[in-house]
């Protein structure tokens, strides 16, 4: 201990507690911040929008009277819109974390798919548009119905479903596939009966709520051309539809010329927040449900 400064030291431990004061008040202000922000955000749409949703709002089809304006189209649509989603993202993004987990020889080119995957997961949702109007709407001449819709959904949330479907996978324990092996069972029988099973929570918890996002998101039907006022209830995945959101980012846009049309905007946002909170709900319901199982 003679060779230790304990001036120098106090010193030193002083200046980091220091700092470590500073920036855990940073931090701590810059969250009270967002949830301010958010917390304002919320009690804004709710008070502008509560006293619009009435059974009347939620069965209506559009119009443009304002007093006679609902979302049922746009319900319709966002659930013909999850039918396409939910089949093609989790059948292919599942399948595809298996096969570049379990079956996918470790090497350059798995290691560029699996770059790739990565940064598509980050590219901007208005991309995913762009490449479904060329494909799905042009290309193969579907139009702006539902199915290229939920297509070009798919394309946008598929990358995400996949990492969180590999990550699941990685955090399968290695002694219950080496057990299942011991006991004589197939690769692909100790997939279907092991490794699936315990990595099914993180798959569907990541599933869900990249789902969200897919209900959430706008720009990409813009640019496919989905349009949002007075067209029929959808009633299959080659029909002509509206979503939620595109419905909130019409009336926001009429708001400039009819005042009335802010009100059914924030109705539209509380209906669809609702949607969302019940899907991340599920989302930790099945989490904390089976996340001790294995």
């Amino acid at each position: 201990m003679k060779y230790v400064d304990t001036n120098q030291v106090q010193k030193n431990m002083n200046g980091r507690l220091l700092k470590n004061n500073i920036l855990k008040s940073v931090f701590f202000l810059a969250t009270i911040f967002g949830l301010i922000v958010l917390a304002v955000l919320i009690i804004r749409v709710i008070i502008q929008g509560a006293s619009w949703i009435n059974m009347d709002f939620l069965t209506n089809k559009l119009s443009t009277s304002p007093d006679r304006a609902g979302i049922m189209g746009a319900i319709l649509g966002t659930f013909w819109l999850m039918v396409v989603v939910i089949p093609v993202t989790l059948i292919l993004g599942v399948g595809t974390a298996i096969y570049l987990e379990l079956y996918a020889r470790k090497g350059r080119f798995q290691s560029f798919i699996q770059t790739n995957i990565a940064n598509l997961a980050g590219v901007p949702s208005i991309v995913y548009g762009i490449l479904g109007m060329t494909i799905f709407v042009r290309a193969l001449d579907f139009g702006n119905v539902v199915l290229a819709g939920g297509l070009t959904m798919s394309l946008l949330v598929l990358p995400i479903i996949i990492v969180a479907a590999q990550e699941s996978i990685r955090a399968v324990p290695q002694h219950l596939s080496e057990a299942s092996y011991g006991m004589g069972a197939t690769k692909w029988q100790t997939v279907k009966n092991i490794i699936l099973p315990a990595a099914l929570p993180g798959i569907l918890t990541g599933s869900i709520l990249s789902l969200s996002r897919a209900i959430g998101e706008t720009a990409p039907l813009v640019v496919i051309g989905i349009p949002a006022l007075l067209i029929p209830f959808p009633g299959g995945i080659m029909d002509r539809f509206t979503v939620l959101p595109m419905q909130i980012y019409y009336w926001t846009i009429d708001s400039s010329l009819v005042e009335e049309y802010a009100n059914l905007a924030a109705a539209t946002i509380i209906v669809l927040l609702v949607l969302l909170f019940l899907l991340n709900a599920t989302a930790i319901i099945i989490r904390n449900k089976f996340q001790k199982r294995y």
